[in-house]
């Protein structure tokens, strides 16, 4: 079956930094002894919620919210029409929309803030969340269909809906999303903040000395930086950049006319303002804040902007921008100057969305919407501050009792005592066996980061190579590369120039490493190179040895306390070869089409997933069983869907933990009854991907990839097997901890909705990370406080960014 969905390709994920999971010390310690032990005695069971621990016969829509009370909240269906089991596999209704799927997963981000078991300063974070992960929708996936709109493209995907169909589903499901997140912030979080101390108050309700307090400050550090534009037969309308906040003003001149006038409100001032201490920042003030927005305070005096003209309206308006920009691929240019051009155009591409205050009169509306050119389909009237991410702030005062716990990453016990100062104890311990490293529940700098420096400072080491997909403003690693450089190291960097929204990043860091004299190699225009892998090669007493890590996660330090991620290091000399293989494609111009061991695409890795499933497949055929257990992203590719359709229908036991996309219908009887979906949305981003194959004879396997098109087709990505038998011992555990989760995890019904697990009211909660940190805590080697890059929360590191980076394409 040869189908493609209509190639927007954005890389839509959305970075955030979840802090996010509630009754870290009421979850149990309890740890399933299988990977099995949430399959239920029938399909039956989990589907139709006989089972009233595994699917709540009593749920909620969470647009209703009318789940309180233990009442378990359940998304709005994608499609309620799904096919019975004689339907062709090629019908459209088999196969769930894309755009409506992350939605799915919008919905059930933004349940963490309605979700009354949080603290309150967590549901403020998931509000915070939420609207970057919407931001960064409208500017990759709605701006992909507005531009096959005006290319006039008609071909449905494979779910059945045009371009056009699809845009506007989205655009109406995002208007409910929209809704209920402000009702959320106005209804619940804002009164609980305000109870608990912190204020966001009302500009006109401020006393006289408040507001003169604020009228000076507004005087000496705001007005300064403002610039009003004003539109006229003798100005043109201004330019309005993407994401920025902005102020609608109306005014009457002496002549009688109106005006209309944009203020854009200034990104480097704080969006936040004390009451009590204006100008001061909000972490250096006492508990007991009161704070106003700045737009507030800019409306409350903005006779000191237009002196003797009458204002007759002011109010908020936010416009979001096409990051889809596409590139003639035939054009003769250095992938550098392509990059740096797709950077340039975005700042002037198609608006795709414009949100205003509820209280925008229509003459402001009307302006808008015909100079920046926007559908009345793609105009939000929002109740409440626009732009909630920048309320994230307040998450990061000291109020213990209104948020969770913090995490501190743990150390592993494998590089308990070891130091880069002492490059033979890091690699002996390497060499002794492999070792799997799972973040943030163990630490960053004290595994990866480790390795990379002992490799710099090892006078044994000869060679380092890196694949950098997403790597921190102030990276260590890329500093060891560079020290690595510097004490006579060979050194070859991967970066990917394309990785959505870090591009300017990684050009900065491409400049800086060809600087210091590293082979730098940048990917192709054709692929882009997803994965994250490097390795050092060491001269030792018996051969020269590659010491090879294969990861999920990138080389950030930043996301790495914030994303869940799996990394492998392995001295298997196949992997180890297959890694030297990979980095000469990438620094030379030829391409590999056989792996020793790694599954590797474009090359590989379809054809060997295919293998696998269909090795099930026959198993359950032949009455032999037939298992299945796969985590991931996103499971959009309809090939690899209608695979495990075929799986399922031959008996194939299938969970499929899936946090974000899923194309594929779960519970349908005599295609997909077999086959379970489930999600789990915590305070980390689930980032990591896990594979299981077979029951007896299980075969094992993490990596970058997730089963979408673009990742089998168009990226370059490096999954790698697990055969040491503790590992995967280990990998079980993590499946039956994800399974067996009754506070975090949702579970897919036949129409595209979820519902969430709820603990039955005589049973322990058993969130997924809670468990995981535990286990963590508990197994660390030294407990001791101590200070560097994982100590607790740095104000450097913005963990808001990690559910909102791009959550399907870290």
């Amino acid at each position: 079956m040869d189908r493609t969905e209509s190639d927007v390709d954005a890389d839509t994920e959305t970075d955030v930094d979840a802090d996010t999971e509630t009754d870290v010390d009421a979850d149990t310690d309890a740890e399933p002894a299988c990977v099995d032990a949430d399959r239920p005695d029938t399909a039956e069971d989990e589907h139709n919620g006989t089972d009233a621990e595994r699917v709540p016969s009593e749920t909620a829509e969470i647009a209703q919210r009318k789940f309180e009370n233990g009442v378990a909240a359940r998304t709005p269906p994608i499609d309620e029409s799904p096919p019975d089991s004689d339907t062709p596999l090629e019908s459209p209704g088999w196969y769930l929309n894309r755009e409506l799927s992350e939605l799915s997963f919008q919905w059930r981000v933004l349940h963490e803030a309605l979700d009354d078991r949080n603290p309150p300063l967590e549901r403020l974070r998931f509000l915070s969340i939420l609207t970057r992960n919407m931001d960064e929708f409208f500017m990759k996936r709605i701006g992909g269909l507005k531009q096959q709109l005006a290319a006039n493209v008609t071909e449905p995907t494979v779910d059945g809906r045009t371009p056009q169909q699809q845009w506007q589903s989205a655009l109406d499901t995002a208007g409910e999303i929209f809704e209920t997140q402000s009702e959320c912030f106005a209804n619940d979080v804002r009164p609980l903040l305000s109870d608990a101390g912190i204020e966001i108050a009302d500009y006109a309700d401020l006393s006289d000395a408040d507001a003169e307090r604020l009228r000076s400050y507004f005087e000496s550090s705001v007005l300064p930086t403002l610039t009003p534009l004003t539109f006229d037969p003798a100005q043109p309308f201004p330019f309005i950049s993407n994401l920025s906040l902005s102020l609608a003003v109306l005014s009457r001149g002496e002549d009688g006319n109106e005006r209309f006038s944009r203020i854009k409100i200034p990104a480097n001032r704080p969006r936040l303002i004390s009451v009590s201490d204006p100008g001061t920042p909000l972490e250096s003030i006492p508990p007991g804040h009161r704070v106003v927005p700045i737009e507030d305070v800019i409306e409350g005096n903005l006779d000191l902007l237009f002196p003797n003209i009458e204002i007759r309206h002011s109010s908020t308006f936010r416009v979001t921008r096409n990051a889809e920009v596409r590139r003639n691929e035939d054009v003769a240019e250095g992938l550098i100057d392509r990059i740096e051009d797709v950077l340039r155009q975005r700042r002037f591409a198609t608006v795709v969305r414009l949100e205003v205050t509820e209280h925008a009169p229509d003459p402001v509306l009307d302006l808008l919407v015909e100079h920046l050119d926007v559908d009345d389909s793609e105009v939000f009237r929002r109740s409440g501050p626009l732009a909630l991410g920048d309320f994230a702030e307040l998450c990061d005062l000291e109020y213990p009792e209104l948020t969770l716990e913090p995490w501190r990453p743990r150390q592993h016990p494998r590089f308990a005592g070891l130091s880069p100062d002492s490059p033979d104890e890091v690699f002996k311990s390497l060499r002794e066996r492999d070792c799997l490293v799972h973040h943030p529940y163990h630490s960053f700098s004290e595994t990866v980061q480790t390795f990379l420096e002992a490799a710099a400072h090892d006078p044994d080491t000869l060679a380092i190579k890196v694949a950098v997909y997403r790597t921190a403003p102030d990276s260590k690693v890329i500093r060891s590369l560079i020290d690595a450089a510097k004490n006579g190291k060979q050194v070859a960097v991967m970066v990917e120039l394309k990785a959505r929204f870090d591009e300017e990043n990684n050009l900065r860091w491409v400049k800086r490493l060809e600087e210091e004299g590293i082979h730098v190699a940048y990917g192709s225009i054709e692929l882009k190179t997803h994965s994250k892998v490097a390795l050092a090669v060491r001269e030792e007493a018996e051969s020269v040895r590659i010491y090879s890590h294969v990861s999920s996660g990138n080389y950030h330090s930043g996301t790495a306390k914030g994303y869940v991620d799996l990394g492998l290091f392995t001295v298997d000399p196949d992997v180890g070869q297959d890694l030297v293989q990979l980095f000469n494609s990438f620094t030379g111009h030829s391409r590999h089409g056989r792996y020793r061991k790694l599954l590797v695409a474009p090359e590989t890795l379809r054809t060997r997933l295919y293998e696998l499933i269909d090795r099930e497949t026959e198993r359950a055929e032949a009455g032999d069983g037939g298992r299945i257990v796969a985590k991931m992203n996103a499971l959009e590719d309809p090939d690899v869907v209608e695979r495990l359709y075929g799986a399922g229908s031959a008996g194939v036991e299938i969970d499929l933990i899936v946090r974000g996309i899923c194309r594929l219908r779960p519970g349908i009887p005599g295609v997909s009854d077999s086959i379970r979906v489930h999600s789990v949305v915590g305070r980390f981003l689930e980032h990591s991907r896990i594979f299981r194959f077979g029951e007896d004879d299980p075969a094992y396997f993490i990596g970058s990839a997730d089963w979408m098109t673009r990742n089998l087709d168009r990226r370059v990505e490096a999954v790698a097997p697990v055969e040491d038998p503790e590992l995967r011992t280990e990998l079980d555990s993590i499946l039956s901890i994800l399974l067996a989760d009754n506070r975090t995890r949702w579970t897919m019904r036949p129409d595209g909705s979820y519902v969430q697990r709820r603990p039955r009211p005589d049973e322990p909660s058993r969130g997924t990370q809670s468990v995981l940190m535990k286990r963590a805590r508990r197994t660390a080697p030294d407990e001791r406080p101590r200070s560097g890059d994982d100590a607790g929360r740095e104000p450097s590191i913005d963990l808001d960014e990690v559910y909102t980076t791009d959550p399907f394409d870290g």
